[in-house]
């Protein structure tokens, strides 16, 4: 058994995640406790960690299981095959969670002038500088090559 990656659709990952949980499928949607402001209240609301993804534990050839839970995309893939998430990764997740105040825990996008190193593809181990990022896609400067390249977060690892 693996904990695979699930792509939701925006705003549907509490939603996947107890569809899936009522099919008896082990799912993981980390999530934080946030302060929302509205015009008349402040209110502790709890959000995804990682917006629009879900972990699922199957078994390889159970996989299919999933599809036809309203909300749900399509798995997330790396370098060809299913994105396999280690226990020791979910379970820092979790240790992370209970022990760091929700205040303190952020994930945020890549800023114009960020430095990023790219980790696989054809331009492996090369650094560039953050040009502007559309949702998935960044577009980098490599200063050493003189190159602009537009860079999918989706099947790229990058370490900024």
């Amino acid at each position: 058994m693996s904990w695979f990656v699930l792509y939701t659709k925006s705003r549907n990952e509490k939603i996947v995640a107890e569809k899936l949980r009522a099919m008896d499928i082990e799912v993981y949607c980390p999530l934080i406790k946030t302060k929302r402001q509205w015009s008349d209240r402040v209110k502790t609301v709890e959000e995804p960690l990682f917006r629009s993804y879900c972990f699922v534990r199957l078994a390889e050839h159970q996989r299919h299981t999933v599809f036809g839970v309203p909300g749900l995309v399509r798995y997330l893939f790396w370098q060809g095959k299913p994105a396999i998430v280690r226990d020791s990764e979910i379970e820092a997740i979790k240790t992370m969670l209970n022990e760091v105040d929700h205040e303190l825990i952020q994930t945020k996008p890549l800023k114009p002038g960020d430095q990023l190193a790219i980790a696989s593809g054809s331009f492996r181990d090369m650094v560039g500088k953050v040009v502007r990022q559309d949702g998935k896609i960044v577009t980098v400067i490599l200063d050493s090559m003189q190159v602009v390249l537009k860079v999918n977060l989706a099947t790229t690892a990058v370490l900024e």
